[in-house]
């Protein structure tokens, strides 16, 4: 089956919208015709050849997506053509040690090691194989998936919006739910109000945090802080300094949502006594970070996170019901929607950070 899709044939390079060939659904496996799919910093770093699961081109990338059934392979059972789905990022094994734990963003299991290294082949252009991003690559008019990776989200809600729950906004509401627990009337410090940091100002909305404090080095996204939830804002600087001015002694709860190199140990810093710091935003691989030992000492936690530490299937449907309830803004974080043909402009913007999420919409 023939489609259009936008390929990455090298690093550093614009995407190349190109007619590819896509696979039958295999056993275990479903075709996914695509609605919607937001566009990532994961995405921009495998364009500039950062990505730990990108070697080498070709690649479809894309992965925050949503849409329709399309077909169904040998032994599905648990989707349909026609229904509206989620593409998680990951799909648990149930059987391996993380699974068995009740800890499924640690599966280890073959099948899901496998897709995120590309997945076997489904794709190819030009008689050559095309891998696909974290086994999805939905920068595509279709992606084909295991059925663990689809979640039902019924038919009344907006594809677009449900795409984004795939990946920045279960990555922030579940680093404040999931890993660091945040507790009713709490105090919050959330450093990088992008696409991910809005949904931790979100979740520590949703897990009653009462003070909550948004840092950034732009203005115009310490605006959109306040729309999702931040009681404070600072233009970052000293921030350990800056935060004891609005909460003495430090916040009980740090997360760090850019990933940029000295701003964890900041974070880190501006943390009280017993409190804790999730690192959401992925430093650069090999980069140290430098942690003064006597803050430790004081019972203070240091603690990672991968896609918010989500079971897609326990927590993709309760962020649906929240979207619908209005306790969740999944519209507001949408700042354009683009064609296909329109990905290396939106993908410009994106690094540029003159938008919260672009969506590619089919």
């Amino acid at each position: 089956m023939l489609m259009r899709a936008a390929v990455l044939t090298d690093f550093h390079a614009p995407l190349e919208i190109r007619e590819v060939e896509i696979a039958d659904p295999g056993p275990g496996e479903v075709r996914v015709r695509i609605k919607a799919s937001g566009i990532c910093g994961s995405d921009l770093k495998a364009i500039d050849g950062k990505s730990p699961v990108v070697a080498r081109p070709p690649f479809v990338l894309g992965h925050e997506s949503a849409g329709v059934v399309e077909s169904t392979g040998p032994g599905v059972n648990g989707v349909r053509p026609g229904d509206h789905v989620i593409v998680a990022m990951s799909g648990a094994c149930g059987r391996c040690r993380g699974c068995g734990a009740g800890r499924f963003h640690l599966c280890s299991g073959p099948d899901r090691m496998t897709a995120v290294m590309g997945g076997p082949p489904r794709i190819a252009m030009d008689g050559r194989e095309v891998r696909r991003f974290i086994g999805i690559g939905s920068f595509a008019e279709y992606a084909v998936v295991r059925e663990a990776m689809c979640v039902k989200a019924g038919q009344d809600t907006a594809f677009d919006a449900m795409a984004l729950l795939a990946c920045g906004v279960i990555t922030g509401v579940g680093a404040v739910l999931n890993v660091a627990r945040v507790e009713p009337g709490s105090s919050v410090l959330v450093v990088g109000c992008g696409g991910v940091g809005l949904n931790v100002i979100q979740g520590a909305v949703l897990a009653g945090a009462t003070t909550i404090v948004a840092a950034d080095v732009a203005e115009h996204k310490l605006k959109l802080a306040e729309r999702f939830g931040a009681t404070h804002t600072l233009m970052a600087g000293d921030l350990p300094a800056q935060v004891g001015e609005v909460v003495r002694g430090g916040v009980d709860y740090a997360f760090d949502a850019t990933g940029a190199p000295g701003v964890l140990a900041q974070a880190f810093a501006a943390t009280q006594p017993g409190g804790t710091t999730v690192m959401v935003g992925s430093p650069p691989r090999g980069a140290p970070v430098e942690i003064d030992p006597a803050l430790l000492f004081s019972s203070r936690r240091l603690m990672g996170t991968q896609g918010g530490d989500a079971a897609p299937l326990r927590d993709l449907p309760m962020l649906v019901g929240q979207y619908r309830r209005g306790r969740l803004d999944l519209d507001g974080l949408i700042s354009e929607r683009v064609a296909l043909e329109e990905v290396n402009e939106a993908v410009d913007r994106v690094r540029r950070g003159a938008v919260a999420r672009s969506v590619i919409v089919f």
